[in-house]
């Protein structure tokens, strides 16, 4: 045997010794720090995978604001820059997805879970929906309820409601119906919120369940009326290049991954985290009535008239 027959042999028998290496993906949420719910769920996410791939697959976590702002960080998953992503929804590549805010679409919990349960009407609409966007829809991670919190008092009518500029975030309809309730309005990203809220730029938030605005904005926020306007939840996806690439062995884990996060999301979030009781006492005065019900049909109404097209499925994409 010549001494490069004898070096190629040493060379193939070392490659095949060799383990294959680990595919590392990026998993990123646009708004839960480290030790957050948000944060929390895709630290367990992640390990799901690496579990389940028994290492072949590693995710390297990125929580807000480390990629940019939400949606600097959804350009990112649709670039493929970012693979796997717990987000709030954006609706700037595909206004259909609009749908998951349409306004008092759900008046109670069980309606709303059985809605973004893995085989339910509306997952079943937003998957072909984020299919067409170029991404794999995974599941909800559902919240609850949301209202509005302000400083300096709070109002339950249109006309009181004029009195106050709230903050929506950048994503359709949330202007168009905290308008339609009488609210002046400005976009200001999520991780923008506190300091516009504390140096008087806006007067609340708009787009939270109570939660998030006692555990966030306690402090500079005294009131909140839990309007009900929308139920909110967060979406884990993939993008869909990263996805084909991937071996059925290895989609399954990360689909699998996903359904235990987003189930163990629908027990924790109903009882802590829409109901008034959650944010306990003594710092915000809640108004538990919430809306006036004239008002709720009000918005409805309004925001269905401007955007109706956006729910058509079956349809041209709304502009």
């Amino acid at each position: 045997m010549t001494a490069a027959v004898l070096l190629a042999a040493l060379a193939s028998g070392a490659t095949a010794a060799m383990p294959a290496m680990a595919e590392t993906l990026k998993m990123a949420t646009d708004s839960g720090a480290k030790g957050s719910d948000a944060g929390n769920a895709i630290e367990a996410w992640a390990k799901e995978i690496e579990t389940a791939t028994d290492g072949a697959l590693t995710v390297e976590i990125f929580y807000q604001n480390e990629l940019g702002g939400q949606q600097e960080v959804f350009d990112l998953l649709m670039a493929g820059d970012v693979d796997l992503m717990l987000n709030w929804p954006m609706t700037s590549y595909d206004q259909r997805i609009s749908l998951i805010y349409t306004p008092y679409m759900f008046t109670d919990w069980d309606d709303a879970l059985a809605a973004y349960g893995k085989d339910g009407w509306l997952s079943t609409a937003l998957s072909e929906v984020y299919a067409d966007t170029g991404l794999k829809y995974l599941g909800a991670w559902p919240e609850g309820f949301n209202g509005v919190g302000t400083k300096g008092g709070h109002v339950t009518t249109v006309k009181a409601a004029r009195a106050f500029k709230l903050r929506v975030p950048p994503v359709s309809p949330f202007t168009e119906t905290i308008a339609a309730m009488g609210y002046q309005t400005a976009t200001i990203d999520w991780g923008e919120l506190y300091s516009a809220i504390q140096t008087g730029v806006i007067d609340g938030d708009s787009a939270n369940v109570i939660f998030y605005d006692y555990e966030y904005f306690g402090d500079v926020l005294t009131d909140y009326v839990h309007s009900r306007q929308q139920f909110l939840t967060g979406i884990l996806t993939a993008n869909q290049e990263t996805w084909d690439g991937l071996s059925p062995e290895h989609q399954e884990a990360i689909a699998a991954g996903a359904e235990k996060v987003m189930l163990a999301q629908f027990d924790a979030a109903k009882p802590s985290k829409s109901g008034i009781g959650s944010a306990g006492p003594g710092r915000f005065t809640a108004a538990r009535r919430g809306w006036q019900a004239s008002t709720r049909r009000s918005a409805a109404s309004q925001c269905f008239s401007s955007w109706a097209a956006i729910s058509r499925f079956s349809g041209s994409q709304a502009a």
